[in-house]
């Protein structure tokens, strides 16, 4: 007709089904917004060219009832992907100044619950141009004045962009390019692939001193200017030095004001000077001036090393660092050890007894300690030893070893922690020691092991803990190496209890909870076990399942549990809609079926089964229909066929059937054609006759594939248990690439009335191409075409494959794979990588040998999309034909 632009739909109609009836989803994206350009002709997917910081509008156009719901996506079914700023489940996804990362295929699905959800995508291409930059550097070491003086230096012009940029060079208003002056090279990097171009100037002449231009470009694609930066090159261009006015380390005390003075030394151009933090990014609060760091009220997450670095572009940048110490003392704990020497826990008169402190303190060697005994300072003495830990073994640990206790030695001591810098509170420690001081003990209170409970209620695990003083109690789990509901290995409790918050089923087992030594006795810990069991309702499978009949066929529906608490006692109930079908218990079985003799149109609807215990069911749901599966169209958009008259084309429209033997044979298909703009849809109905046949050499006389009209004779589709071979025994093979003497493939008869040099070609059909960069086929897409061949006969003459692409004629396209004579009676594996640049067909052409005995067979063709595997992969794809994609 004449060009009509628009949406096509295709329907299904089957004996049982109506035109009117709920319709499953069909998609289709049309753009609008700021796009540049929008390649519309591609099978494997469109792409969609904008600007960076314009607007993006894509709008999901749909058909099916009930009204199918919307979401796009940016991957094809995760939902984490979501993107920012957009309106995910509404029918237009507009984001407006979109950057570069926003680039990437986007998906629109819909579904409504009838058949599988209608999914199409479009490829987003974001194009930008950066401002250049020129750096530049020397092919000997760094040198002082005037280095540059008769040596080799090197100006490197680097841009982020999309598309490719294409680089010059100019000194002054003159254009350099390579040959054009012999002390002057230009080339690009091998390694980085075209994303830079580097000026060499070979043994600098006075003429060299100039001003250097580089200009990036894209060839205007999306209206993006050309960019330009320039570089001055004197006999004074030197890189940056620079100096730091502070000490290393600093050390501060917390809400002190810090100043990093850095100065530059040297440099031509003049260096920028920035300050970065090793940690990552600077303290919100820092000022920076001049090459001066301000940090007001610093605090301690501000420690860290800080780095002055100078950059002007040339040579390396200069960087030198220093190290800020907030001072801090923190956590502060305590252990009471009884005598090592005595089996017993207990303190007793007359043994030896120690007090340990524990504190961290930054920096650690301005950590001190001292001891009071009720109040009053203590020294260390014989019988009151006072030491310090070793800081490799414990860090920040002071001990007082009370030896040969006596009752006076009873009463309170405390461990004094401060820094000498001063600044910082101190951190005092209460040690209770007299008669009353015992080791702790655990006990589980009655009746609190085991603990059941229901998934997503709270409850609480409880350890009572005796002695004094009390211990901190670690809670953990004793069954399996597993963390606990905050994600740790360990967690802490001063009160002995453990609550758990919205408890679920992968919480069930053991816990057990320990002394530590920290604020209590550093003895063996003492422990015990609590038991937690949680109840929850069935697990089952399947959640959901469509299943597809005719009319007077049975249907068997099983629902099965895998997993529940309590595991018994459970029992069944199938529902049609609210219709209670049938009910039981379960004996030894963990599944249920229902049985459908004889589907009837009444039968058709949802059926449940759940299955019950006594915290409550789960469900398996099975929706029953006489419908077909939708049909599908084989590309996302149709490329129009020329008929030799102005503005005339015809769309042949190809579209797939899946398990069509499922449901009643397929009368008719219904296609909906609508033009763009309008509201009105056109529809032609399609007879079906006789069955659906799948398409493979299996089931299909020629897969798809067409018979050139130019050749000799044309290939036969056979399989080893129908083919006469008394004619020709000692050629092609004995069974298809499986072996299976039922399955078909593809050969050429060489028997008379066939000559030597025949041909027989065979074509696949047309498959689409979709360069990375619509503007340029620099770097077309790789695609894996691999086939197995059976050679076998002392007549074998040739086999070619080809690669035809659009535009040429079969004398044009030369062989991408060819091989003569005996290969041996077995089948063999091709697999050549292609290129295409534009539209493509492969081409298989067999030529006859001298003789009869030449027979030639190929089987299991596919086509995958990337470079051929090395070595070969084993996951093929069995089919005629197969084009897989991936996002």
């Amino acid at each position: 007709g004449n060009r009509i632009y628009g949406l096509y739909s295709i329907k299904t109609i089957t004996p049982m089904e109506s035109p009117h009836k709920d319709t499953p989803p069909t998609v289709q994206i049309v753009h609008s917004g700021h796009a540049c350009n929008v390649e519309e002709e591609r099978y494997s997917e469109r792409v969609y060219t904008i600007r960076e910081g314009e607007t993006l509008e894509l709008t999901c156009l749909v058909t099916g009832h009930p009204r199918p719901q919307i979401r796009w996506t940016k991957t094809a079914g995760s939902v984490s992907d979501r993107f920012q700023d957009s309106s995910v489940f509404n029918e237009t996804l507009n984001i407006a100044k979109i950057h570069r990362h926003q680039g990437g295929r986007y998906y629109c699905k819909a579904e409504n619950g009838l058949g599988s959800p209608a999914i199409k995508s479009i490829r987003v291409d974001v194009y930008y141009l950066d401002e250049p930059l020129v750096t530049v550097h020397q092919s000997i070491g760094e040198a002082k004045e005037q280095f540059y003086y008769e040596r080799t230096v090197f100006l490197r012009c680097i841009a982020n962009s999309n598309p490719p940029i294409r680089y010059s060079w100019y000194r002054g208003r003159d254009v350099l390019s390579q040959g054009s002056d012999k002390g002057v090279e230009i080339y690009e990097p091998f390694f980085t692939q075209g994303e830079t171009k580097i000026l060499k100037l070979k043994n600098l002449r006075p003429k060299d001193y100039a001003n250097y231009s580089c200009i990036a470009s894209v060839r205007n694609v999306c209206g993006l200017a050309d960019r330009r930066v320039v570089f001055r090159l004197t006999n004074k261009t030197a890189p940056a030095s620079i100096k730091l006015l502070v000490e290393d380390p600093i050390v501060v005390n917390p809400g002190q004001t810090v100043s990093l003075v850095c100065i530059s030394t040297g440099g031509e151009p003049a260096p920028s000077l920035n300050w970065t933090l090793s940690s990552g990014s600077l303290p919100q609060k820092s000022l920076m001036k001049d090459g001066t760091l301000t940090l007001p009220s610093i605090a301690s997450e501000d420690a860290g090393v800080y780095s002055c670095v100078a950059s002007n572009n040339v040579g390396n940048p200069a960087k030198k660092s220093t190290t800020i110490i907030v001072r801090a003392l923190k956590k502060g704990r305590f252990w009471i050890t009884p005598d090592p020497y005595h089996n017993d826990d207990n303190i007793q008169i007359g043994r030896e007894v120690k007090i340990s402190c524990q504190v961290e303190a930054t920096p650690p060697e301005e950590l001190q300690f001292s001891w009071l005994k009720n109040g009053r300072a203590l020294r260390s003495s014989e019988r009151m030893v006072i030491t310090q830990t070793d800081p490799d073994i414990s860090p920040g640990t002071t001990n007082l070893d009370i030896i040969d206790l006596k009752f006076t030695d009873f009463g309170t001591y405390t461990c004094v922690a401060s820094l000498r810098g001063g600044g910082i509170p101190e951190i005092s420690i209460d040690v209770n020691i007299s008669s009353t001081t015992v080791p702790p003990n655990l006990t589980v209170p009655r009746g609190k092991s085991p603990m059941a409970v229901r998934e997503g209620e709270t409850v609480e695990l409880e350890c009572l803990v005796s002695g004094k003083p009390k211990p901190i109690i670690l809670w953990s789990r004793a069954d399996k190496e597993a963390p606990m509901p905050d994600g740790s290995m360990q967690m802490e409790s001063y009160d002995g209890v453990l609550r758990i918050v919205n408890v679920s089923r992968e919480m069930s087992g053991s816990y057990r909870c320990q002394t530590s030594q920290y604020n209590g006795f550093n003895v063996k810990p003492r422990e015990a076990v609590i038991e937690l069991i949680v109840r929850y309702p069935p697990a089952v499978e399947p959640v959901w399942q469509e299943v597809r009949q005719g009319l007077g066929r049975p249907v068997v529906m099983n629902c099965r549990v895998l997993r529940a608490h309590p595991s018994r006692v459970l029992r069944y109930e199938w529902r049609l809609s609210s219709r209670l079908l049938h009910a039981g218990t379960f004996d030894s079985r963990d599944d249920t079926d229902y049985t459908i003799r004889s589907l009837a149109r009444e039968g058709y609807g949802e059926y449940t089964c759940d299955i019950i215990n006594e915290v409550g069911p789960g469900r398996c749901t099975f929706l029953v229909t006489g419908k077909a599966y939708p049909p599908e169209f084989y590309y996302d958009t149709y490329n129009p066929l020329w008929q030799n008259r102005p503005r005339v084309y015809g769309y042949k429209l190809q579209w797939t059937q899946m398990n069509p033997s499922a449901v009643d044979r397929i009368m008719a298909y219904r296609l909906g054609i609508r033009q763009t703009g309008q509201q009105r849809w056109w529809e032609q109905e399609i007879p079906v006759e006789g069955n659906i046949q799948k398409g493979d050499f299996e089931e299909d006389p020629v897969c798809m594939f067409t018979q050139d009209k130019k050749d000799d004779f044309d290939w036969t589709r056979h399989s080893a248990a129908t083919r006469d071979t008394k004619y020709t025994p000692n050629t092609g093979p004995s069974g298809d690439r499986s072996g299976s003497k039922q399955g078909f493939y593809m050969y050429i008869e060489t028997s008379r009335p066939r000559k030597e040099g025949d041909t027989a070609r065979l074509l696949s059909p047309t498959f689409s191409v979709a360069p990375k960069n619509p503007y340029s086929i620099s770097s077309p897409p790789a695609y894996c075409f691999s086939f197995y061949y059976h050679m076998y006969g002392k007549h074998i003459g040739t086999l070619n494959a080809f690669v035809k692409q659009k535009g040429q004629s079969t004398s044009d396209a030369g062989p991408v794979w060819s091989l003569s004579g005996n290969q041996g009676d077995r089948w063999r594996q091709a697999k050549i990588s292609i290129h295409p640049t534009a539209s493509f067909q492969v081409m298989f052409e067999g030529i006859r040998g001298p003789g009869i005995e030449g027979d030639i067979a190929i089987d299991d063709v596919t086509l995958e999309e990337g470079e051929c595997p090395d070595p070969p992969s084993n996951r093929m794809y069995r089919a005629c034909i197969s084009m897989v994609t991936r996002p």
